[in-house]
Formats: structure tokens, sequence, C-alpha cells
């Protein structure tokens, strides 16, 4: 008998398990997510807020604005005119004959008595070839006579018009045959004939198809969807992106610390399987597989809270956007984008702490000791450099287009995409200088001061997430009170809610004569009777009995000032400070200095140099000569070079609203005139929305217009607004961050209380982490504004160069240095008292 050996089989299976190994660990990185996923709440919220969000204001951003087609229809092309003569004809005709059909839309633009609102007086064919997105039927039916017209819902409101009423109307006794809207632009506002019956139109546009032809062959005024949507290089997707970036790099700044802790309490199950063979490969599969499911989930779970919550508001915008807006007409580049990214995000956020993990011995896994503290030794220089560079660029920017500032997009967006790692690489260099500079303080505050310095692996991801939030505030922040700061360019409400302006519509004399719409035919303007000063004055005193309110005559002179500040000209009315309006506002003649020339509540006026006080049509010393007409402001030229102004702040802030007045005594000096066709309606109470239609309606039978409160943002809504942002995301990212570094200092603090340490200490402890890091994040974060704007403004003249960053919002930033940092604190403080619940050893997971 014999035997023989055989040869052992090969193992044919990789030393790591292969695919089946890395199933069976991202199966139990599931089971883990599932298990844990309160744990795991936070971020998952994050995300999902964070898609949702995107999703929404891309939405909104996308179809706020006007449709692309706006103005096109279903066209190609179009190319509009100023006038229908015969060089309009010549140039229809030959679009004819090179593409085929053309169809013209010819209006006139009439007033609405009574209002300062305008409306159109439109020829179209509702049947045309491309105008069929631009007109909607509401009810009844469209005009199919030269004795028919259909109007859209505001015109029907201001002239009480019905389907089946007669109106007049271009001159022509016309039926109302229904009421229409453009489904592009709900604020249209028009009058909708036949095509032909408007007689003298102010504008024509021409639609057509011209696929494959350049603009410059077809002739001037040509335009496309294209040309148009180029012509504007912050386009709402670019910027939805951009702040999905910003957003995700946040987050992914956050859900570090996050994924560390978890790593953290793991330690033993992940000690386990390293002790049955599985590689470092296999535990960093675990973390980032759990990443990268959080990601997922989150995504999914944003993209059908951002769903739910746009078909929600989508009516609402359609009112507030004022045209038609599609169930799915959502920017779904910008949607899977924000999906992606969030995947994206998680990912990258879980595999630092998976790289970390694997350089845990095995046996001190298995004991449950976290390791020590990694120490970081980082460089500030290449934050410093990134941050010099996003200057540099910055600056490129704001003085492209001779100084304006209108040309330099990509040069921005490189910019703040530069500056935010330059901030996210400083956040480490600043926790150790802080640890430093507390070498000296009490034993908590050295503690706590230490701990960041030690930690700041996961505290330095927080410090660089509190200081991007911090930073846009600030960019938004100082842009704004730098725009709003220019006296002479001023910006903000027209009136206050109780507050109506009234304006005399006087026509030209009988007789005159004017050039017409076509700019050749002389036509003969109606011999309308002009009401007379007193006529008017009545008017408007009835107007404001019928409101219950006080009239205020607001007498408009001759004269005015000039001159430029931070790249802006004077801008707005001037009045006479009547004893009437003053003591409307409060302001007795003691409070006037007897020399001042102007009166003005607007803030930092007195202080501007170079304003020019025009007193030439009524002055003293005659008008200026022509040759004269240039130079600088003189006595000769009848203009005062220093008038003398006192700012008084009982005076009103509207931009219609007299907040510039010129005394008596300037009146009196330099034998200015003036007249009264403009009032002021005040009230002792905001007037509604049935006031104000009644005060047009009763404007409508005179001469008059009245003009209510617009929609405009005030500079101290802007800024409240942006500090509250930046608090905001300042104290969640603090919340969830102060957490996480407390937590892996858990054993010190379980040594403290078992020495004897007091509550007080852990308050301390929990409450100098908050504050250190909110005012740290809150200094970068200024700091980071501060260099972006400069570094934009220092080139910009049209926006005044640097020196419009001498209006500084000091209320708001000290809220954000001061105010974020101390509220922290505070909160630590409250919430940190509890002593921990083992002594001895960390708590099994």
């Amino acid at each position: 008998m014999t035997t023989a050996v055989l040869a052992p089989l090969a193992d044919a299976r990789p030393a790591d398990g292969g695919a089946p190994a890395r199933r069976a660990v991202v199966r139990w990185a599931w089971r883990l997510f599932r298990r844990e996923w309160r744990q795991q709440f936070l971020i998952l919220a994050l995300i999902a807020v964070a898609v949702a969000a995107t999703i929404v204001g891309s939405a909104v951003a996308t179809n706020d604005p006007q449709p692309a087609n706006f103005g096109f229809g279903t066209a190609r092309d179009a190319v509009s005119f100023t006038t229908h003569d015969a060089h309009t004809a010549s140039v229809i005709a030959s679009l004819e004959h090179r593409f085929g059909r053309v169809e013209l839309i010819e209006y006139e633009t009439q007033s609405i008595p009574g209002s300062i609102n305008t409306y159109q007086l439109r020829s179209q064919d509702p049947h045309g070839p491309f105008g069929g997105p631009m007109l909607s039927l509401v009810s009844g039916h469209f005009p199919s006579g030269a004795d028919q017209v259909a109007v859209t819902s505001g015109v029907a409101s201001a002239f009480h018009l019905r389907v089946g009423a007669t109106w007049r109307v271009g001159g022509v006794e016309r039926q109302v045959a229904g009421i229409v809207e453009n489904p592009q632009s709900l604020l249209d506002e028009f009058a909708l004939v036949t095509p032909g019956q408007v007689k003298n139109p102010t504008g024509v546009t021409a639609l057509f198809d011209a696929p494959r032809v350049a603009l410059s062959s077809i002739g001037n005024h040509a335009q496309t969807p294209a040309s148009v949507a180029q012509s504007n290089p912050f386009n709402p997707e670019t910027i939805s992106l951009a702040a999905l970036v910003l957003g995700m790099l946040l987050i992914a700044l956050v859900s570090v610390g996050g994924f560390t802790v978890l790593a953290q309490r793991r330690l033993r199950s992940i000690g386990m399987l390293e002790s049955t063979g599985a590689t470092d490969r296999h535990v960093r599969l675990v973390i980032s597989a759990n990443g990268t499911v959080v990601g997922v989930v989150g995504a999914i779970l944003g993209f059908v809270l951002g769903l739910v919550v746009w078909l929600a508001y989508r009516p609402s915008l359609e009112q507030s956007s004022h045209h038609v807006i599609g169930v799915l007409s959502l920017s779904w580049a910008v949607v899977v984008a924000a999906m992606v990214l969030a995947v994206v995000a998680a990912f990258i956020a879980a595999s630092r702490p998976a790289r970390a993990i694997t350089k845990v011995p095995i046996v001190q896994a298995l004991s449950g000791r976290p390791a020590a503290p990694r120490q970081i030794h980082r460089s500030a220089l290449p934050g410093i450099v990134l941050l010099v560079l996003a200057f540099l660029l910055l600056g490129v920017s704001g003085g492209t287009n001779h100084g304006n500032g209108s040309g330099g997009a990509p040069e921005l967006l490189f910019g703040l995409v530069l500056l935010v790692p330059g901030l996210i690489l400083l956040a480490p260099f600043f926790l150790s200088l802080t640890a430093r500079l507390g070498r000296g303080a009490p034993i908590a505050t050295r503690l706590a001061l230490r701990d960041l310095a030690r930690y700041r692996a996961r505290s330095g991801s927080a410090l660089a997430a509190i200081s991007v939030g911090v930073l846009v505030a600030v960019i938004v922040m100082l842009a704004a009170a730098s725009r709003y700061g220019n006296v002479l360019d001023y910006a903000g409400p027209n009136l206050s809610s109780n507050q109506l302006a009234v304006h005399a519509n006087t026509p030209p004399p009988a007789g005159t004569i004017e050039r017409g719409p076509n700019g050749n035919q002389v036509v003969q303007q109606s011999t309308t009777t002009p009401e007379t000063p007193t006529e008017l004055a009545t008017n408007a005193a009835s107007i404001a009995r019928a409101l219950g309110a006080q009239l205020i005559a607001l007498e408009t002179p001759n004269a005015g000032l000039t001159g430029t500040h931070l790249g802006r000209q004077w801008n707005g009315a001037i009045y006479v400070a009547t004893p009437q309006l003053l003591r409307a506002f409060g302001i007795k003649p003691s409070e006037i200095d007897p020399n001042a020339d102007i009166l003005s509540s607007r803030p930092g006026l007195s202080g501007v140099s170079g304003l020019g006080f025009d007193y030439a049509s009524g002055g003293k010393y005659g008008p200026p000569q022509s040759n004269q007409s240039n130079q600088r402001c003189t006595a000769a030229a009848g203009c005062l070079a220093h008038p003398v102004i006192q700012e008084v702040g009982a005076l009103p802030l509207g931009t219609s609203a007299p907040n510039t007045v010129i005394t008596e005594h300037a009146m009196r000096e330099f034998h200015i005139t003036a007249s009264t066709t403009n009032w002021l309606v005040q009230g002792s109470q905001p007037f509604t929305a049935a006031q104000i239609s009644g005060a047009e309606l009763a404007a409508s039978t005179s001469q008059l217009s009245v003009e209510a409160k617009n929609d405009a943002p005030s500079s101290t809504a802007v800024t409240t607004w942006a500090t509250i942002f930046g608090i905001v995301i300042a104290l969640g990212v603090l919340g969830m961050s102060v957490g996480l570094v407390r937590s892996e200092t858990a054993s010190d603090l379980r040594t403290l209380a078992a020495t004897g340490a007091s509550s007080n200490t852990r308050r301390t402890l929990t409450a100098v982490t908050a504050g250190a890091l909110g005012f740290l994040g809150a200094l970068l974060g200024v700091v980071g504004g501060y260099i972006a704007m400069i570094g934009w403004l220092r080139s910009n003249s049209l926006n005044g160069g640097i020196a419009a960053l001498g209006n500084i919002p000091i209320a708001d930033l000290l809220l954000i240095l001061i105010g974020m940092p101390a509220f922290a604190a505070v909160v630590g403080w409250l919430f940190a008292g509890r002593e921990p619940a083992a002594m001895a050893h960390q708590a099994i997971e």
C-alpha cells in the first residue's frame, strides 16, 4: 500500500477578505446607523435642511425674476423700435423677406388718473405665431373688432370696468370684451386691442425666428433670450450653487466633530473587529460608509422636505413674483448638485476620523480609552497667503468697467472662494495663540483654553464654521451700510406707512406744440385747462380730509444742492422749511440755527465737503453766463460753495418725504422763489389699502396723483437680518461644537469631579469654551468681512472706494463680537453644572 501527500489547495481568497468582507462591513455600518441614528440626528437634520433650503432657495431665485423668454413668447429673436414709421415698415418687410413670419406688438403708454402708475394700450394678435405665452384669458373673450378691448384686472380696477362695460380709450369708445393677463408678468397692466388700432405707438416689438443668424447681421436693437440672460453674470443658478458650496462646507466642518465622537463611541466594537482580522481599510470603511449613509439619507429627506415646502410656497411666490410658475419649475441642476454634494460632504467629514481611528492600537481600542489628542503644528502662513490673494482678486473685480465693479464676476467669485479656506487655515493658529495668552488665567479658564488648543483638530473646524457664518453676515452688513450710508444718493423707503405724497399733474398750456413719438410728426396737444394752484390745493385738502389726516404743503424752490460724494451725486427733492412744515414735525424755531441755509434729516450731510447751493435761477447774483456753467461753485455763478447745513432728526427720513429743506433765512438772503405742486398727507395711523385706493380714486377726478409707501428695505432692516443670520449660524455651530469638545474631555471632567471640583468649576469650563469659540469665530468673521469689502471697494470709485466704509454699523458689530459670545457663555454656564454619571471610568456605549 502506498500513500502520497497531496499538495494543499491554494487559497484564492484575497488577504483582506475581498468584496464579501467589504459587503459585511458596509452591512454592519448600516445596522449601526439604524441603531444609533438618534446620535446622528443633528448631522442628518443639518444635511436635510441644507438640501431642502437649497432646493427651495434655488427655485425661488430662478423663478422670482421674469422668465427667460419674457418679451419673446416662443420667438427666438426680437427687434424693438420706438415708433412705427416708414423706416420701421422697411425693416419689418426686410425681416419678413429673410425669415418668414414676423409678429408685431405695438403699444402706447398711458397714465392712470390719480396715480403715478401707467398702463399700455397694446395691439397684439392673441392667436399670433409667437406671442401666445404672453397672453392668457381670465374671463370673457379676446377682442375681435376695432370696437372691442380686453383689459387686465389692474386696469379694470383702476377704471372700475367690467366685462360688457363701455370705455373710451385711445380716443375710441370700446366695449370691454374680457379680462386678460400676461402669464409672464402679472404686473403687466395693459388694454388689448386688435392689430392696427394703436395710432401713435411709443414702442413696437417684432418677434421672429432667425436660427443660426448672428445678431449683428440682423440690425440694431436685436435681441435673443440668451443675449438678455448673458447680460447678467450673476444669474440665479450661479448664486445658488455658490451658496450651496458654502453651506455644504459649513456642514462638513461641523460634521467632522460629530463623526469623531461616534467613532470614539464605537471604539470597543472597532477593536473587536480589528482583533478578528479586519484591516485598516475595513475600519476606515466602517466610518466612511456610515458617513455616506448619513449623506444619502439626509439628501433624500432634504429632497422630500424641499419638494413639499416648494409645492406649499409656490402659490405665494406667484403672487409676490407676479408671474405664473410651473409646479415642477425647479432648478434641477442645482437639485442634483445639492444631493450629490450632501453625500460628498458627509463622506469627506467622516473620512478624517476614519483615518484617525485606525491609528489607535487594538488593545487600547478594546479597553475603550480614547486616543491622546494629536498635536498639530500648523503655520498660519498659508492662510495669510490665501487672504492676500483674495484681497487682490476682489480689488481687480471692484475696479472693472471704469471703477463700477460690474464686470468682474470671475474675480469676485474666486476671491470669495479663496477667502473661506484662508479663514479655515487660520483657525487652529488662533486657538493655540489663545491657549498661550490664557496661561496666567484661573485654573478652570486655563483648562478650557488648553483643551481648545489640544483638541483643535475638532475645535478648529468648529471655529472655522462659526467664522464663515459670521463672514457672510458681515459682508452683507458692510455692503448695506456703505450703500445706505451715502447721504447724497439717498436710498431706502420712500415714505412711512402713515404718509401719502400727492403730486400735481398739470397738463401743458393750451396750444403747446410738441414733437410726436415718431420724432418727425408735430402734433397739437390737448387743450385741457390746467387747474389753478388754489384748485389743486383744495382737491389735495379734500383727500386729506377724507382720510382724517393732516395736509402739509411742500413748497418747491427754484434752487437746489449740487455736489459729489463717494462716487455719487446729489439725489432727491428739496422743499422749503415753511412754519407749517416745521410745526407738523414738532420743530421749534428756537431749535434752528439763524445762519442755517439747509435743514436735513440725512445723517452726516452736514459733514460732506464739496456741496454747493445752486440758487442761480432766483439768486441775487443772477443766472450764470454760458461760459461759466462748467466752472466751480462761485457767487458770480449763482452758487454758494459752503452752505450751512443743520441736521434735524425730527424731519422725516423717506426718500420722497421732505427730508431736506431750505430755511426761510436762505430764501430771503438769495431771493429764491417757490411754488406748491406737492403735498404730504400724514395720518396718525398707517393707511390701509382701501384708504390708498380711495385716495387714488379721488385724485383721478383732479389733476393729481398719489404716491404710497413702497417695499424698499431700510438699512436697519438689512443689517439687522444679516446680524441675526450670522448669530443664529454661530450659536447653532457652537451648541454642537462645545458638546463635542467637552465630551472628548469627559475623562478630565471626571477627574476634576472626583478631586472635589465644584459645580462652578464645571460651569466655568463650558462657559469659557463657548465664549472663547464664539469670540474667536466672530473676530475671524469680522476680519474676513472687512478684508473682502476693503479689497472690493479700494478700486471701486462708483461706490465711493474705501471711504464708503466710514459708516460703521457699530451696534451690529458689537452684537456679534460681544453679545453673541456672552450669550453663548451664559447658556453654557446655566446648562453645565451636572456631575458626570460615572466617576471611575467611561460609560460603555
